[in-house]
C-alpha cells in the first residue's frame, strides 16, 4: 500500500474526526484545516492548519504536498430548512478549496456529495451537484461519494425506516431508488473513503473519476475490506470494475443487493 499525504477540510466533523484516526493509523500523512481555537478538537496524530475553509487565501499555501484532498465542509444535521446555509457554507467552501487543490498540485480530490437526484432535499443536491461540476471542470482526479443518510451518534433516527428500505427493495418498481437513497453506517462511510484514498491509481489516465453511489457499494467494501491495525494495510478480496481501459483492473465488487462499484475513466 502506497502512503498518501492527505488533507483534509472538515477534519472536526462527524466524519473528519472518525476518518483521521483510521488514515493516521495505516501510516498515511494528514493535515487537517481547522479554525483558530478549534486546534484541540482535531484526532491525534494529525498536522492542523489554521485558516478558514470559506477562504482559500487562509490554507492555500499549505495544501501542498499534498497528493490527496478531502472535502468535508458541511452544515451539520443537514435539512430543508438550511438552504441557505448551503450555499453560504457548503458551496462557497468547495469553491475555495478547489482551486487551491488544483493550484497546489493535488493528483486526486474526495468529495463528499448526497446520493441524487430525489425530491427531497432539492437545494442540497443542487449544492452539492454544483460543487461536483467545479471538481470536474478543474481537471483533477475524482472521488465522489453519494450517500443519502449516514447512521451514527446522533444520528440514529432514520433506523426506524430500515424495514421500508427492507421492503422497497424487494419491489420491482422501487428496487432501485431505494437502494439508491439507502443508508450506511458511519463505520462503512469511513472505510469506503479510507478505501477510496487509498486505491486511487494516478497512473491510468490523466483524469479519473469514481463514483460510490448508494449502500450496496459501501457494504461490499465493508465485506471485502479486512483492516489490520499493526501491519496498517488493506487486504482487498477484489478490485475495482473500469469501464476503460480494457487492461485496467476488471474484477467486480459483488453487492448484497446484486450491484456493483464502478469506477468510470473520463
Amino acid at each position: 500500500m502506497q502512503s498518501r499525504n492527505i488533507f483534509i477540510a472538515g477534519g472536526t466533523g462527524y466524519i473528519g474526526s472518525r476518518l483521521i484516526p483510521l488514515l493516521v493509523q495505516r501510516g498515511h500523512t494528514v493535515r487537517a484545516l481547522v479554525r483558530a481555537g478549534s486546534e484541540s478538537k482535531l484526532p491525534k496524530g494529525c498536522t492542523a492548519v489554521t485558516g478558514d475553509a470559506l477562504d482559500a487565501s487562509t490554507f492555500a499555501g499549505h495544501v501542498s504536498p499534498a497528493d490527496t484532498f478531502v472535502q468535508l465542509v458541511g452544515v451539520a444535521h443537514p435539512g430543508p430548512a438550511k438552504k441557505e446555509q448551503f450555499k453560504k457554507i457548503d458551496l462557497v467552501s468547495v469553491r475555495e478549496s478547489v482551486p487551491a487543490a488544483k493550484q497546489a498540485g493535488v493528483r486526486h480530490f474526495v468529495y463528499l456529495s448526497i446520493a441524487q437526484p430525489s425530491s427531497m432535499m432539492v437545494e442540497y443536491q443542487a449544492v452539492r451537484a454544483e460543487g461536483e461540476r467545479l471538481i470536474r471542470e478543474s481537471g483533477m482526479n475524482a472521488t465522489f461519494l453519494r450517500p443519502w443518510y449516514v447512521l451514527g451518534p446522533g444520528h440514529w433516527w432514520p433506523y426506524f425506516f430500515v424495514p421500508v428500505y427492507w421492503l422497497l427493495e424487494r419491489i420491482p418498481s422501487t428496487s432501485d431508488q431505494a437502494k439508491r437513497l439507502g443508508l450506511v453506517t458511519i463505520d462503512q462511510m469511513v472505510k469506503t473513503m479510507v478505501n477510496a484514498i487509498e486505491q486511487a491509481d494516478y497512473t491510468v489516465m490523466s483524469q479519473f473519476e469514481s463514483v460510490i453511489p448508494n449502500r450496496s457499494c459501501s457494504e461490499s467494501i465493508m465485506r471485502n475490506l479486512k483492516i489490520d491495525a499493526e501491519q496498517k494495510h488493506l487486504s482487498m478480496t477484489t478490485k475495482f470494475q473500469c469501464e476503460t481501459p480494457p487492461d485496467y483492473t476488471d474484477d467486480l465488487i459483488p453487492s448484497l443487493f446484486g450491484t456493483n462499484l464502478y469506477t468510470t475513466i473520463l
